[in-house]
């Protein structure tokens, strides 16, 4: 089932602390708070994803050869304030001066 992210309206017509309520998707948005009756609205919040992950893909998607393909440009860190570029285009070494 889904988060939704509520808030209770103030009696000035701020937004109060946020909570969260799990709902099926087919449930229609909360009015009141589940505990107190107070008026609520609900929030506009990014969704959460369950990705599949692992190590050796993030590594791939990361490389220097597919940053370069994907028009990124990668440095690391080769000295005090020196970077030098691994991937992408741009200037071969950035120093801090």
């Amino acid at each position: 089932m889904p988060t939704y992210d509520y808030a209770v309206i103030q009696p000035d017509g701020s937004l109060g602390e946020p909570f969260e309520v799990f709902q099926s998707i087919k449930d229609p948005p909360l009015t009141k708070h589940p505990e107190t009756g107070e008026p609520v609205k609900r929030l506009v919040s990014a969704p959460g994803l369950a990705l599949k992950h692992s190590e050796a893909n993030e590594k791939t998607r990361l490389s220097d050869k597919n940053l370069d393909r994907l028009g990124f440009t990668k440095y690391q860190k080769s000295g005090d304030g020196t970077w030098d570029k691994t991937a992408g285009k741009g200037p071969n070494s950035i120093t801090r001066d």
